[in-house]
């Protein structure tokens, strides 16, 4: 994992796979943030897979992610609150804000008390929902009709929650009844609404835009006063599926706006890497990085109609 920034004014206190999160530092002014208990989350270039972080970053993702996260954010008003409190940049050392060294890429958040949970929504059957299915006619308990393939609609969405790993770790899908045994069984309830109450949305508008958006992650906290806000990022290529109307065909893999490009590399033998080895990914060639920053391109300007304002 590369070397975290530092950021004058904020201190580093976590990294995941993508992500690098801060809290405020600001001596000067009492050590207390002017917009509250907040933290300040920066999205990397960094790119995982099979629960690695690969040493090769994809230029300009930590932009998409950040900056699509904001455009869903905004049109997800009403339906559920999100964390974002500011993306206000300043050059100016210390005075709580984003450094302009981040700018782009970077959000002044709430913090938040996390569901142990990541609330996944699926639309459609493919990934480790399909081979659940293949097993099991199942998803998370959920008993779904004969005859589906890789890529089929769903009769409706269906909540499929994993845990939440650490980083290195494996996901595990688990059953509704499995969160509730473990926040209780009002916020499961809860969570598995709101979390198919954004998909409907987010799929809608996605489909407007000649995107099928196949499935989806998100994460959710609690804030001080009890309020369930949306956190982290929301609708991106690194959590979502996105696949192009036009082209969606059951029966197959589909051609995705996503990291699935460098998932099915590492799987191939043009890397010569076996994921059963336990050995780290080897890194990715220049035209596999390319290719896949310009899916994550595609994806945003398809979706949000306008260009990406690049850093580089």
């Amino acid at each position: 994992m590369t070397e975290t920034l530092t950021l004058p004014g904020w201190r580093h206190v976590y990294s995941g796979k993508v992500r690098d999160l801060y809290e405020p530092d600001l001596p000067a002014i009492g050590g207390v943030h002017p917009l509250g208990d907040v933290v300040l989350v920066v999205a990397s270039d960094r790119i995982s897979a099979y629960d690695h972080v690969l040493a090769t970053e994809i230029p300009d993702k930590g932009v998409v992610l950040t900056q699509l996260s904001l455009w869903w954010f905004e049109r997800l008003d009403g339906v559920v609150p999100n964390h974002v409190v500011s993306t206000e940049v300043s050059a100016e050392p210390g005075d709580g804000l984003v450094p302009d060294v981040v700018a782009g890429r970077a959000m002044i958040c709430r913090r938040l008390d996390m569901f142990p949970v990541e609330c996944i929504a699926r639309g459609y059957l493919t990934g480790s929902g399909l081979a659940d299915y293949r097993r099991t006619g199942e998803v998370s308990g959920i008993a779904l009709p004969d005859g589906l393939t890789d890529g089929s609609r769903l009769p409706e969405p269906i909540f499929t929650p994993s845990t939440k790993a650490e980083v290195g770790e494996h996901d595990e899908t688990v059953t509704l009844d499995q969160v509730a045994a473990t926040i209780g069984a009002d916020d499961a309830a809860h969570l598995r609404d709101l979390t198919l109450t954004v998909y409907a949305r987010a799929e809608e508008l996605a489909r407007e835009r000649g995107i099928v958006l196949a499935d989806t992650k998100l994460e959710f906290g609690r804030t001080g006063d009890g309020t369930v806000v949306l956190g982290d990022e929301v609708l991106t290529p690194d959590s979502s599926r996105f696949w192009d109307a036009t082209t969606w065909e059951p029966g197959h893999a589909q051609p995705s706006f996503d990291k699935q490009f460098v998932r099915d590399w590492l799987t191939s033998s043009a890397s010569g890497w076996d994921r059963a080895s336990g050995a780290e990914p080897p890194a990715l060639p220049d035209d596999v990085v390319q290719a896949t920053r310009d899916r994550y391109l595609e994806a945003y300007e398809r979706l949000t109609g306008s260009p990406l304002e690049q850093e580089s």
